[in-house]
């Protein structure tokens, strides 16, 4: 009797503390990935300085896989990383402008800056940006993400 219940307390203590999947559904809390809506929402986000990863998804059965990826990775970086999904089939000209053909695929967007040439504006209102955008060719998981951010020097959490 003794030995269930503290095999029980440790089990239980391990599934609390572990950042790796034990077999179990981890409780993310409310959803931290962020739907694109439009192209201001967006441009909106990336002024907040937190770097952007943005999932291009169309529905299939890799894109459910790849939902539950980004739910975890958003929970594990939040505030620091922001994660956006985009359903293409409902905004193509965002999509479009990125020229991919396979879908999905990931980019992360970060350090954007005004740019150093404003060329020719037809409204002096209005500035333009230039952002660093990265295509994501890493492992679709949280773990793979965090070895992105570490090796193009995207800070995605608290200096320790």
């Amino acid at each position: 009797m003794g030995e269930s219940l503290f095999f029980d307390t440790m089990i239980s203590h391990l599934r609390s503390t572990s950042k790796y999947y034990t077999g179990y559904p981890k409780d993310l809390g409310p959803s931290r990935v962020i739907h694109f809506t439009s192209e201001r929402e967006f441009v909106q986000l990336l002024h907040e300085g937190y770097p952007v990863v943005v999932a291009f998804t169309i529905r299939c059965n890799l894109t459910k896989h790849l939902d539950k990826v980004l739910e975890e990775a958003a929970a594990e970086f939040y505030p620091h990383v922001k994660f956006m999904r985009v359903e293409c089939p409902k905004y193509p000209g965002f999509c479009i402008t990125r020229q991919k053909k396979e879908y999905p695929f990931i980019e992360v967007f970060h350090s954007p800056e005004q740019a150093s040439s404003q060329g020719r504006v037809a409204d002096p209102n209005i500035t333009k940006y230039s952002v660093k955008v990265l295509p994501f060719h890493n492992d679709t998981s949280a773990y793979g993400f965090r070895e992105f951010f570490r090796r193009n020097g995207i800070r995605s959490s608290n200096p320790q």
